[in-house]
């Protein structure tokens, strides 16, 4: 596994989202393997992806992933003040 370390750094937003929704779906049940993310499209940031959520259940991915989501909008609003 060599993208363990980079976490989901590397995987765009808008993946995110489209896994997010797949799993919302069912169309991906967790725990994650390369097939189910091929289904839905994701091959290309399987190993990203497995690294981060290898192993964890539907609530976790989740969890996970909309923490990300959100912490990723919430640093592209401008600064108030």
């Amino acid at each position: 596994m060599l993208g363990a370390g980079r976490g989901l750094r590397d995987v765009s937003t808008e993946a995110l989202i489209v896994l997010l929704r797949a799993v919302y779906r069912r169309d991906v049940d967790p725990p994650l393997a390369v097939e189910s993310l091929t289904r839905v499209g994701l091959q290309y940031a399987a190993e990203d992806l497995l690294g981060a959520l290898r192993g964890l259940d539907a609530r976790a991915v989740t969890a996970v992933l909309v923490c990300v989501i959100a912490e990723r909008r919430a640093a592209e609003q401008p600064a108030a003040g």
